[in-house]
């Protein structure tokens, strides 16, 4: 005999699909130092980053044939590690300098709402979800990420030990990288670190990380979208960071947030994060459903993206600032 099994509709994971554009644009961070160095910092990077703005754009016509791609710009200021003035300050300056070098900013993002949105702890989930690449000839010696966070792309140096009785010290052997080419670029990275009272804070690396997944609309929680934009109502920027949503959308004609791929114009300091950033995401198991989904899309355009998430990510440094 056969037993009928009832399951309601509701139950059934479901993955949220997100609209995408072709292009996601970064037009820079902004820390406390560079809102302490004035409007004539600010208006020096946005008069770099315009030409590879310009160029960024006929490089996303290119690859969406001819058409007019679908590209929304995003900056996204650091309210976690440091609190400085507030958004009613610091915006309308933004957006001022960026208006006067002949840019837009779409979307405007808290960096905070990489570790928390909501009630969503996304850092958390994101870090649930790394799965470490075991570096050939290792022996489980290193302990894993979960415990200690830090992550590497290959294995570390040999820690020196005092030789037991009747036995040679071990000679020193150089770090490797997994996937070397001739030579290696090993890099270990600093995902967290618990303090006294318990509390985690996430590295800049990893915080980067997550945002990148969101620029690609692969972030999801329990089927559900994370990092949804809040439009802008026109009113004037609160005086506190934590009542600003961790994502606004400040443009009302633009072009949605995720993209396909994503392009950071960033002053060249910010190099050793975004090497770590990579790092990271070659390791993440990303949701398989949410890469579905764009594999789908993106293919029906005719425009396919790469499998490897790091190849959808790309950055063009400036020296200076």
């Amino acid at each position: 005999m056969t037993e009928a099994v009832f399951r309601e509709t509701t139950a059934e994971p479901r993955t949220q699909a997100v609209p995408l554009s072709h292009l996601s644009l970064e037009l820079g961070h902004l820390y406390m130092e560079d809102f302490e160095a004035g409007a004539g910092h600010l208006r020096r990077h946005f008069a770099r980053v315009r030409p590879w703005v310009e160029a960024a754009r006929a490089d996303a016509r290119d690859r969406a044939g001819g058409k007019r791609p679908r590209v929304s710009t995003c900056f996204l200021v650091d309210d976690y590690f440091a609190r400085f003035a507030g958004p009613a300050d610091v915006v309308p300056l933004l957006l001022a300098e960026a208006e006067r070098a002949g840019l837009t900013v779409d979307y405007l993002a808290r960096e905070s709402g990489c570790a928390v949105t909501g009630k969503v702890p996304v850092a958390e989930a994101v870090a649930a979800r790394i799965v470490e690449e075991p570096p050939p000839g290792s022996y489980g010696h290193r302990p894993p990420t979960a415990r200690t966070g830090w992550l590497a792309n290959g294995v570390r140096s040999p820690t020196a030990r005092a030789p037991q009785a009747m036995r040679k010290a071990t000679a020193w052997q150089p770090p490797t990288e997994t996937a070397a080419r001739r030579h290696s670029v090993f890099l270990d990275v600093e995902l967290w670190n618990d303090g006294a009272d318990g509390a985690r804070l996430w590295s800049c690396p990893f915080l980067a990380a997550v945002w990148q997944l969101a620029r690609l609309g692969l972030l999801r929680h329990q089927g559900e979208a994370v990092f949804a934009a809040e439009p802008h109502t026109g009113a004037a920027f609160p005086d506190d960071w934590d009542d600003l949503p961790p994502l606004v959308r400040l443009n009302p004609r633009a072009d949605p947030f995720a993209a396909y791929r994503t392009c950071s114009v960033l002053p060249n300091r910010f190099l050793p994060v975004e090497h770590a950033v990579r790092v990271i995401l070659d390791q993440t198991d990303v949701d398989r459903e949410a890469l579905a989904q764009v594999a789908e899309r993106s293919g029906r355009e005719g425009v396919p993206v790469p499998g490897p998430v790091t190849d959808r990510v790309s950055y063009v440094y400036y020296e200076g600032a």
